[in-house]
């Protein structure tokens, strides 16, 4: 059997939590999953060199923590005029 790599790991963890945040119901828990995936992917993508990987992913975990504050600046605000 062959030896699997840091980077390979990295991988399909990458690819394993993208894949599993599709699946959630929870919009806060899927766009964390996903953010966590898509940075993995950054990582491995910078690490095999894969320009688009890496760059498409940094532009997906950005699209997720954007709307993150968004979801918790719109939970503050309902908060405080609760």
């Amino acid at each position: 059997m062959e030896n699997i790599n840091i980077i390979e790991i990295l991988g399909y963890v990458a690819s394993v939590m993208v894949a599993i945040s599709l699946m959630m119901k929870d919009i806060i828990l899927l766009r964390w999953l996903n953010f966590t995936g898509c940075a993995f992917f950054v990582a491995y993508g910078y690490a095999i060199e894969a320009w688009p990987v890496a760059g498409m992913n940094a532009f997906v975990a950005c699209i997720n923590i954007y709307h993150l504050v968004k979801i918790y600046r719109n939970k503050s605000q309902q908060a405080q005029t609760a």
